[in-house]
């Protein structure tokens, strides 16, 4: 259907439709990609491609029955198959617990700034790299000079969705989304394999590459290759730990995905009260830390609305074209909010708070980079990026996971040598409330979400007891 409008595939599948009600979303999406390898560019691509997504609602006496079903590369001819079959679907559903009534135009967001309904689809191309592709040549000359090598991706992708239902709602956003991850590896990791030398990463997360200073990362990273020069083995154990803000997103952001209003209210999670009922209004951290988010946060803007293919406990379609604003999650250190459907939020009791595509944690006076609470520790590690983290225990949310591409020693204020890798069990609602400094906020990436909670902005975090739990071959 690429010849198709989006606006169109929407309108048309509407007409089609013999359900009670219905919701069409299509998303239109274009990407183009850089790959390097051995200070070398190697591929490169562009790509361009179609969604549409057909939710359709069958009200009986039992309650609502919902069939959604979603393809790309639909053509003309095909769109009619595509609704009938998330109608077949919606016959043999059994009815979901989650219904509410859709949203009205009167109801539905109405962004200030939007763009028109029927604008052509926002796109991107390989122009996105235009100055990021000055900056890995460089890169590439001085780390080939400093014995490294550099591999790594850079990806844009832009995404234009459009939303309609029978109800009458028209809802469009256009979201950019860029990720550039750099890792070097010394002359031995890169010539030997592993464990004969270092390898370090940096990650960024940006609209349009305007903002990345490939230099920068490639400084960043001779230097933390240059801090390996000395190895030192550490048994495992409880240290004094640096989070950067990049570990400190994976975490945040675990803990921001399992702040479910539903399941806090049943009893399942770290969220939920002993007596029953949630723990909003208890302090989960000392320090009086806000995480937040809000869709219009210049920088990391996001949907302004709910956009949902199906029923969900945290998201779910019938809250399509809900207006998103800004929400604190924790506020000063206290639990204000869990994320909310409209139907959670009459079972709950509590405000409706939807879920939203960015995360800030911040502290009013936070103001220390990573370098000065490095020259502030007597005796310490810095801890760079987090690997292959999972759920251990969903009542505290404890999370096991690898240190990877740099653990370091810092002692009298310096960072004195790498360390090993170690396997770590912590809890990012433990880490809340251990923290004893914060420092300032800035973009960040995590190296575990990078792919797919990319808009968040961090403070670096001292936790005086991280849990190294054991020793890890990992390098």
């Amino acid at each position: 259907m690429s010849g198709t409008a989006p606006q169109a595939v929407v309108e048309r599948a509407l007409e089609l439709a013999r359900a009670d009600e219905c919701m069409v979303l299509v998303e239109e999406t274009s990407s183009a990609n850089l790959r390097w390898a051995g200070n070398s560019l190697t591929t490169n691509g562009a790509t361009r491609g179609r969604t549409v997504t057909v939710v359709a609602l069958n009200r009986t006496s039992r309650g609502v029955a919902v069939g959604t079903r979603s393809r790309t590369g639909v053509r003309d001819d095909e769109l009619e198959d595509l609704v009938r079959a998330a109608e077949a679907a919606g016959e043999e559903a059994l009815p979901t617990d989650d219904a509410s009534p859709l949203l009205t135009p009167e109801d539905a967001c109405a962004p200030a700034k939007a763009t028109p309904w029927d604008a052509p689809a926002a796109a991107t191309d390989m122009s996105a790299f235009s100055g990021v592709a000055p900056g890995l040549g460089r890169a590439f000359e001085r780390a080939g000079a400093g014995g490294r090598r550099l591999y790594g991706y850079a990806e844009h992708t832009v995404t234009s969705t459009f939303l309609g239902t029978s109800t009458g709602v028209r809802l469009r956003h256009d979201q950019p989304t860029g990720t550039i991850d750099v890792n070097a590896k010394s002359a031995g990791e890169a010539e030997s394999g592993p464990g004969t030398g270092h390898s370090a990463w940096v990650g960024q997360a940006t609209r349009d590459f305007s903002d990345v200073d490939v230099d920068a990362l490639e400084h960043e990273l001779g230097r933390r290759i240059g801090w390996a020069e000395r190895r030192v083995d550490l048994a495992a154990g409880r240290y004094e730990t640096i989070l950067p803000p990049s570990a400190v997103a994976d975490m945040m952001a675990f803990l921001y995905l399992n702040a479910n209003g539903r399941d806090a209210a049943e009893g399942r999670t770290v969220f939920s009260a002993p007596d029953g009922g949630t723990r909003v209004g208890d302090r989960l951290a000392t320090l009086p830390l806000t995480l937040f988010s809000d869709p219009h946060l210049p920088g990391l803007e996001c949907s302004p609305f709910v956009s949902a293919t199906a029923p969900g406990r945290r998201v779910t379609a019938f809250d399509n074209g809900l207006p998103l604003r800004r929400t604190e999650w924790i506020s000063s250190g206290e639990l204000a909010a869990l994320t909310q459907t409209r139907r959670t939020a009459e079972t709950t009791g509590l405000p409706l708070t939807a879920f939203i595509g960015n995360l800030v944690l911040w502290q009013a006076d936070g103001a220390a980079t990573v370098d000065e609470m490095v020259a502030q520790t007597e005796r310490g590690l810095l801890l760079t990026c987090l690997w292959y983290m999972r759920t251990v225990d969903p009542q505290s949310l404890l999370l096991t996971g690898l240190t990877r591409d740099g653990v370091y020693l810092v002692e009298n204020g310096r960072v004195t040598g790498a360390v090993n890798n170690f396997r770590f069990n912590e809890s990012p609602v433990s880490l809340l409330e251990r923290a004893v400094q914060a420092g300032a906020t800035v973009p960040a990436l995590g190296r575990e979400f990078g792919d797919g909670f990319t808009r968040t902005a961090m403070p670096p975090l001292r936790v005086p007891d991280f849990n190294m739990s054991t020793v890890s071959q990992a390098s």
